[in-house]
């Protein structure tokens, strides 16, 4: 059986993830995922891509998202922990994300110097407000928070695992799967599954690609995309910087998407919230035919 091995949640788009044993799966993905996010002082999406030192910022959220703790990865840089007071109640404000138009809540002077100060351009922190009625688009109808696009993104163990053997094939070294930034990550899928057919559970690479609808601990995942990968990938997480042209090197030889890009794991609404732990079977309710 498949199992989840790892649940990880990014309450600041683009900062450091959180690993947890057990979590509240919402509508809009694992609790907290993604719930604030780092804009321009002109309200301008931050992310790795072009601000990697973001890898170095460890955020973390009290279970009831009301207290907010950022904290620097570098202990020597000086830059101690700021705590916060999250407020849902200040004015919004509109903030950009890959050119949509969304509201946020900014949340004040202090982590805006924080932030600015530790990335050394001009920055504030917002929140996704209450009311946040965000639509996403694939396969499956859903909503997210600041993330990308879907709600959780699911990777497999046996994907990685392919990727580093061809990876080795050109002298290159294994990654980390934080890379990637997962939410879900699973231990093995059935191999040659197809349609209800299900053969032997088994580490089939890129499997995930074909989960059209799945269960997991109370919650039910529905299939949206595959997750196209981008610069992201090239930024060592614990370095903050990026740190060579792997893995996209090696996945542009053989994860081509017709539609363009290279993908890596694949993306799902949440159709049914609910209790995800560490441990849980990924029941998988129906299959289909892989995307080229």
């Amino acid at each position: 059986m498949a199992t989840v091995v790892e649940l990880i949640t990014y309450p600041v788009k683009g900062c450091a993830g959180t690993s947890v044993d057990s979590t509240h799966l919402t509508p809009a993905g694992l609790a907290h995922d993604r719930s604030f996010m780092v804009v321009s002082v002109d309200g301008v999406y931050r992310t790795q891509r072009r601000d990697p030192r973001l890898a170095l910022v460890l955020p973390t959220v009290s279970a009831d998202g009301s207290r907010l703790t950022l904290a620097s990865a570098e202990p020597e840089s000086g830059h101690g922990a700021l705590h916060l007071d999250v407020t849902t109640s200040a004015p919004r404000r509109d903030v950009d994300l890959f050119g949509a138009t969304y509201q946020g809540i900014d949340q004040g002077d202090e982590a805006a110097a924080w932030l600015t100060d530790f990335l050394g351009t001009p920055s504030r922190l917002v929140r996704v407000p209450p009311e946040h009625d965000r639509k996403t688009d694939g396969l499956t109808p859903g909503t997210s928070g600041y993330a990308d696009s879907s709600a959780v993104h699911v990777l497999s163990r046996a994907s990685l695992a392919h990727l580093h053997a061809r990876m080795a094939e050109r002298g290159a070294p294994p990654l980390a799967m934080d890379r990637f930034r997962p939410n879900i990550v699973i231990d093995s899928l059935p191999e040659g599954c197809q349609g209800e057919q299900v053969a032997d559970w088994a580490a089939e690479p890129h499997a995930e690609d074909r989960i059209r609808r799945a269960t997991i601990g109370a919650a039910e995942l529905g299939y949206t995309k595959l997750a196209v990968r981008c610069a992201v990938t090239l930024v060592d997480q614990e370095a903050g910087a990026r740190g060579g042209p792997e893995p996209l090197r090696t996945l542009a030889g053989y994860r081509r998407f017709s539609a363009g890009g290279v993908v890596f794991g694949a993306k799902f609404a949440v159709v049914r919230p609910g209790k995800l732990s560490v441990g849980d079977e990924v029941a998988v309710e129906e299959w289909g035919d892989a995307e080229t």
